[in-house]
């Protein structure tokens, strides 16, 4: 898919490569979207990839003294669910970054690449525009910010130039005095392409809306600010009334998209009904009611220090991937042009990692990466140098509890999927020791079967937990 692969140690070693390869070049990090562009060749004439995964000091999101939410290029979508701070302080793309994908995409994708593919049914893009947020671009001829209006184009086109690199994104923490949501229509409740989203943000004295954003996604060509229905509800409380009208000011978008998700007439329709449902959940406070306290992650803590990873790090192209997996070193000298799952399967004779969809959909490719369940469809080869990657063959010598369980409770049929559903249980079994029903389903959303249904998986998982904490407690140890 592509002939040229470097891992840059810094933003200046990015910026140098992205120099002499400009125009045939482009920057990874998660990868999850890149690659299928590149399978799909929506993206011509591109030969060199650049990862900047391993780049220090890009993975922080922090308050500033200014009250300015600084978040770097390579934080994740669940780094963002998990954050107190996006939490407290930009509650609504907490709630788009839990929308995106799966739990292993999200392990995966950044925010920064969501923003930069520019697809109007990106779900944080709609909420980070109802925040005022700007983005920080840097080339080696200096850094300019740029607000999100002025950043889009139109659908997949942004300003960004073949020498920039996409480094922070800011925007003001919402204040006491704010509130705000973010509502998502898909066709189906995980893994769906938005048919219309809304991002809500009012600030208020009392009872009164003193100000409001109100921003569309997946309803024309880039985000849209809907300033009549803003300007509907200032200066009044959130009443039936206010609501309606403002809801109805909303749906008077002019001509919205027509595509295979929606007709323009229901996509304006859902308009009225998601923007008054956001404006109803604010005014009975119960805009977090939804959102999981405890939302399952599929990640483990990992310690790799600051010099590991810039070790690691390796701008040259003719090094071999050394990595570790489960718990074997490998020296490959081949495959660095290729996906991780195909290096498992071809290169290392591990077969039980199973190709589906090869598009991050289905997950029976899934794995853990350096302590995170992963699609290996969805990860570059070479970014498996300097990593720790576990197979289904690297569960342990004995069957997992979460294997005896599937046999026990018959959940498997074929068995194609079932590799990505054990790796997918076994992790949250290791990140929650006694999930909730709620977060079984929830850790599975990346993993489709289509032969046994569902209700003996979450059994099985759920029976291995207990089975899990029943062995831990015999132990002595805490569960």
């Amino acid at each position: 898919m592509w002939k040229h692969y470097y891992t840059a140690s810094s933003v200046d070693d990015a910026l140098h490569l992205l120099s002499a390869n400009a125009g045939h070049a482009r920057l990874v990090a998660g990868g999850t979207d890149i690659l299928i562009e590149l399978e799909r060749g929506i993206r011509k004439g591109i030969d060199t990839l650049i990862d900047v995964s391993r780049i220090v000091g890009l993975s922080d999101i922090v308050l500033d003294e200014a009250g300015q939410v600084r978040i770097g290029a390579l934080v994740t979508h669940n780094d963002l669910v998990a954050s107190p701070l996006i939490r407290e302080r930009a509650f609504p793309l907490a709630q788009a970054a839990w929308e995106v994908g799966a739990p292993q995409i999200r392990n995966r994708g950044t925010l920064a690449g969501n923003l930069i593919t520019a697809s109007p049914a990106n779900d944080t893009i709609t909420p980070l525009w109802a925040l005022g947020a700007s983005v920080t671009l840097r080339s080696l001829d200096g850094q300019t910010s740029v607000a999100l209006p002025d950043f889009y184009q139109g659908v997949r086109r942004t300003v960004l130039l073949p020498d920039q690199m996409l480094t922070h994104i800011h925007f003001p923490a919402l204040q006491a005095n704010q509130r705000g949501t973010f509502i998502k229509l898909g066709l189906r409740k995980a893994q769906a392409i938005s048919v219309v989203n809304v991002a809500v943000i009012l600030t208020f004295a009392g009872e009164t809306v003193t100000d409001a954003q109100i921003t569309l996604g997946s309803v024309a060509p880039t985000i849209l600010r809907v300033l009549d229905a803003e300007q509907t509800l200032i200066g009044k409380a959130l009443t039936e009334q206010s609501i309606r009208e403002a809801a109805r000011a909303a749906a008077a978008v002019p001509h919205p998209i027509d595509d295979v998700r929606s007709t323009a007439e229901y996509r304006a329709e859902m308009v009225k009904v998601l923007v008054a449902r956001a404006l109803r959940n604010l005014a009975a406070n119960e805009e977090r009611k939804s959102f999981p306290v405890a939302p399952p992650l599929l990640r483990t803590p990992f310690h790799s220090t600051a010099e590991s990873a810039k070790q690691a790090a390796n701008p040259a192209e003719a090094h071999p991937i050394e990595t570790t997996i489960n718990g074997a070193a490998y020296t490959l000298q081949s495959g660095h042009d290729k996906t991780l799952l195909r290096l498992l399967r071809e290169d290392c004779a591990l077969r039980g990692t199973k190709e589906g969809c090869a598009e991050g959909e289905c997950g029976a490719c899934t794995v853990f990466m350096d302590g995170a369940a992963v699609m290996a469809c969805m990860v570059p080869a070479p970014r498996a140098h300097g990593a720790t990657i576990t197979t289904i063959e690297g569960l342990g010598a004995d069957l997992h509890p979460v294997q005896r369980e599937f046999i026990e409770a018959g959940a498997v049929q074929c068995g194609y999927c079932t590799p990505g559903f054990i790796m997918s249980g076994a992790k949250l079994l290791e990140e929650i020791a006694q999930p909730t029903h709620a977060q079984v389903q929830q850790s599975i959303t990346g993993n489709l079967c289509r032969c046994t249904g569902y209700y003996k998986i979450i059994e099985a998982i759920q029976a291995a937990a207990r089975e899990r904490n029943s062995t831990t407690e015999s132990m002595g140890e805490p569960a």
